[in-house]
């Protein structure tokens, strides 16, 4: 298990990884990038997590007890996929986040959009699923503490992760459909998908609503367990 031991190291990656290079490697891939060659951005992206995942902790066995749990989180949301229309994968991903870090949020949210597509495709859309649920899963973590205050805010943050996951795979709408970014088919791809931004925002809620408790009780377990 990868250990990074400088504090300001770690600092810079947890800045560096989501808001910068993710980003970037997204858009430039899809730009530049043949559609041939798509698995190598989301390889690049996985890596990417990977890294950040490892910035999180400071003492190696913490990390690999982490990692465990992470897996299954993982796995749970692969699982999810399969359940027709509402999907709890981002729901899963932000009870991640609460217990375990933004960091372990933006892996989980991750790897279960790239593995979850060697099922159910993989594309140039990959990064972008791998870039908006790592996102929500960071974010999440970051606000943990007034998520976990309030059950009302956490299914806002919800039905608001929805809103983004849309908003963020519009942006690959529109890089796909014009080779390139125009501000009005932006808007135009977010009005036709409306219908399918409702149910993520429903999706997110209703799930938060039915397993943040039960998944928060037993994650909050074995944190203080195994002192995760």
């Amino acid at each position: 298990m990868l250990l990074i031991k400088s504090k300001k190291m770690r600092d810079m990656i947890r800045i560096a990884v989501p808001f910068i290079a993710v980003p970037m490697i997204t858009i430039v891939g899809a730009v530049a990038f043949d559609e041939k060659k798509h698995i190598i951005i989301s390889l690049a992206v996985a890596v990417s997590a990977l890294l950040l995942f490892a910035a999180g902790f400071e003492k190696k066995s913490t990390g690999t007890r982490r990692m465990v749990i992470v897996a299954v989180m993982v796995a749970l949301c692969f699982a999810g996929r399969f359940i027709p229309f509402l999907k709890p994968i981002a729901a899963l991903t932000i009870i991640t986040a609460l217990y375990l870090g933004s960091e372990a949020g933006f892996l989980v949210g991750s790897l279960s959009a790239i593995l979850s597509n060697f099922y159910f495709g993989q594309g140039p859309w990959t990064a972008f699923q791998m870039l908006a649920w790592g996102l929500i899963g960071f974010f999440a973590g970051l606000l943990a503490d007034r998520l976990l205050k309030s059950r009302v805010l956490l299914l806002i943050y919800g039905a608001a992760a929805g809103l983004a996951y849309s908003f963020i795979m519009d942006i690959w709408t529109v890089l796909w459909y014009n080779q390139g970014f125009d501000i009005n088919l932006y808007l135009a791809a977010l009005v036709t998908a409306i219908p399918y931004t409702v149910s993520y925002a429903v999706s997110n809620v209703l799930f938060l609503y039915l397993l943040a408790p039960p998944f928060g009780e037993k994650l909050q377990r074995i944190k203080i367990k195994y002192g995760v």
